[in-house]
């Protein structure tokens, strides 16, 4: 399969996809693999500083930057960085499998432990924002020669009892000549968006859409959650109220920066804010063309999407600029966004359907944790509830039915396996569970999909840490015992490190190990989403034991192991049947939304419950951060369980 661009001069072909592109001589080479639609992991969208977008060149001729993120013994085998990396001949470029992404197991939530009265909205009626009103209208006579349009709104008034009617210009426009062709008998679709603000009193019905006959069996809708790696969209019958597919895929915009941070200074490029906007519609649009093909189901008869996303996906999404989330004093272009054309951003949908996207709380809390907070009815509840949504970019929620505060901590991206030096999404081949004989030190390790290991998901490094600090092999600083009996721990290029795998049980033929410098990054992480939990809690005037349930939500939260968490002080040392693992939060609160106005409203005023806490400038935080860098934390009495753990292994070994 060959890709041209204008100009061309050289073909580059990539394998293992078996995809060839020509570019001008001096393209960039990452630029090229994103233009052939060929992903290579780029957790720093390009800058150089992450080392993950590794290559070979099998054949012709780079001129490439060189930096510190590749070895030696890399460089002379032929491995370049793609970011760095400027196309001077014809090249044959491999991908290795550390670089790749692989969608096989994507979609890996699990949601164990869950009362459904305890993590669902409750109260809310049936009654989709979206619906279609058949109409059976009398013809016109000389008696009786009323305009077409207000003949449908009277024949809708007589049938539903509805007034005040709002009708888009669209419908005007094939009104007439469908209504004849029909015999006068159409199916209205008419949408609510929210209830008029501190009021009962829903806004007036809007028709948008107009067919001939009674269509009311082919009633759908799309319900979107855009996460910053992973886009998931179900196809929702608002008739029976039910999931009829469901699928997802990586969030196109990876190929240019994992984190959000990456993407907006991204956009600051020219034509990137472009580039990252359609890059996220073409995501939307193949998960469409999914569920369509899973249904059978014709999109045009889809009238409505919602989506969920974080403030930077959602703007970018929106086409909006998202400069100033990342500058002080950190402001969004809006909280909350209005309905939008969903064609008019590129979607393949029907010109009448309109987007609906959550509203946000700030710069870094989203509609997705809007959506979250929906959907599990933690506004809904007298129960002190903390929910955490843990990531690059971890938001904390605490409150209930009477008050919200909320936060968001910067914790890198070493909970997706970036700034690791063996460090990668979950996907097949990541070591995610983790074991060690602590008499030999030996490592028992499993991998998602079983197969061999190439790297080392999030979930993945907080046990192995977990474990190493257990058998002794690092200490509650992270640094490694350099007396252990083992070849396993060793001094590496990047200082001291353990040895997880041996290059012949690897993919990747090299061996896998954990380096102090990996283990930093983790701790950092840990420290300040704990720090935001600690932080959060004393300003609204409790502490994490007054905490009656905790709720983990998102892909990545699904999988972590509560109670190595609780060992490394990432996760506060309470009963463990306080905790529950939601899943995906943010598509639950988009797909309930979908079937209620009850709770689009909800929506509008969970957002406006919130009270946002700014941690950047805040002092407490910084002084939290500093006190949590440690395995699991300095003060004893803030994990006693994990310190009795300890005490007891050290006992034993002694």
């Amino acid at each position: 399969m060959t890709k041209d661009l204008t100009n061309n001069k050289r073909r580059v072909h990539f394998d293992p996809d078996n995809v060839e592109i020509a570019v001008k001589q001096g393209a960039n080479l990452l630029e090229a693999a994103i233009a052939a639609g060929v992903h290579i992991n780029a957790s720093c969208g390009g800058a150089g500083v992450c080392g993950t977008c590794k290559v070979l060149i099998k054949q012709g001729q780079v001129e490439t930057t060189r930096t510190d993120k590749l070895s030696e013994e890399e460089y002379r085998q032929g491995v370049r960085q793609a970011c760095q990396s400027r196309i001077i001949t014809d090249l044959v470029v491999d991908i290795p499998v550390e670089s790749r992404l692989e969608k096989a197991v994507l979609d890996r939530e699990r949601v164990g432990g869950i009362k459904p009265s305890e993590v669902l909205a409750t109260g809310w009626r049936f009654k989709p924002p979206l619906s279609k009103l058949f109409v059976e209208l009398p013809p016109p006579t000389l008696k009786d020669n009323t305009g077409d349009l207000s003949r449908l709104l009277r024949g809708l008034k007589k049938h539903y009892n509805l007034r005040n009617i709002a009708v888009d210009f669209n419908v005007l426009r094939k009104l007439p000549q469908m209504l004849r062709d029909s015999h006068w008998k159409v199916t209205a679709t008419t949408l609510i968006t929210a209830a008029k603000p501190r009021t009962k009193e829903w806004r007036r019905p809007r028709v948008i859409h107009i067919e001939p006959g009674d269509t009311r069996e082919k009633h759908y809708s799309l319900a979107f959650d855009i996460g910053t790696t992973g886009v998931r969209g179900q196809l929702l019958d608002l008739n029976r109220g039910k999931v009829l597919a469901e699928g997802l895929d990586y969030n196109g915009q990876i190929s240019y920066g994992e984190d959000v941070i990456s993407r907006i200074a991204y956009c600051q490029k020219p034509g990137g804010l472009k580039k990252l906007q359609q890059a996220i519609v073409a995501t939307i649009n193949g998960i469409t063309g999914e569920l369509k093909a899973q249904s059978q189901v014709d999109i045009k008869y889809v009238g409505h999407i919602i989506l969920a996303g974080n403030t930077t996906m959602t703007q970018i999404l929106l086409g909006l600029d998202p400069k100033y989330i990342r500058l002080a004093p950190y402001i969004p272009v809006a909280n909350f966004f209005p309905p939008v054309r969903a064609n008019s951003l590129g979607i393949k949908v029907g010109k009448q359907v309109y987007l609906f996207a959550f509203p946000s709380v700030a710069s870094y809390v989203g509609g997705d944790i809007v959506s979250g907070i929906v959907g599990a009815g933690v506004y809904q509840r007298e129960k002190l509830t903390l929910y955490m949504d843990i990531g690059t970019n971890g938001e904390i929620v605490i409150g209930n039915s009477d008050w919200m505060a909320t936060a968001s901590c910067s914790a890198g991206p070493a909970f997706e396996g970036g700034g690791v030096k063996h460090g990668m999404i979950a996907t097949n081949g990541a070591i995610e569970d983790f074991d060690i004989n602590s008499s030999n030190f030996e490592p028992v390790i499993n991998t998602i999909g079983g197969t061999k290991p190439k790297g080392i998901c999030g979930s993945g490094l907080i046990n192995i840490v977990a474990g190493l600090l257990e058998a002794g092999v690092i200490g509650q600083n992270g640094k490694f015992n350099t007396n252990l009996p083992t070849k396993r721990a060793r001094k590496g290029r990047d200082g001291y490190e353990y040895v997880l795998a041996w290059a012949p049980e690897t993919q990747i033929g090299k061996d896998i190990v954990i380096t102090e410098v990996d283990i930093d990054n983790l701790i950092r992480a840990k420290a300040a989403l704990y720090a935001g939990c600690r932080t959060l809690t004393k300003s609204v005037g409790v502490s994490c034991s007054d905490l009656e349930q905790v709720i983990i939500a998102g892909a990545f939260g699904s999988h972590i192991d509560i109670e190595k968490s609780i060992i490394i002080g990432l996760l506060p040392d309470i009963p463990r049947d306080r905790f529950i693992f939601i899943g995906n939060g943010s598509l639950l609160g988009a797909r309930l939304t979908s079937f209620s106005r009850d709770l689009l409203d909800d929506a509008r005023r969970v957002t406006n419950m919130m009270t946002n806490f700014e941690l950047s400038v805040n002092v407490d935080f910084m002084n939290n951060y500093t006190a949590s860098l440690f395995l699991p934390h300095p003060n004893v009495a803030e994990f006693p369980s994990v310190y009795k753990r300890l005490s007891k292994l050290q006992k034993v070994k002694a």
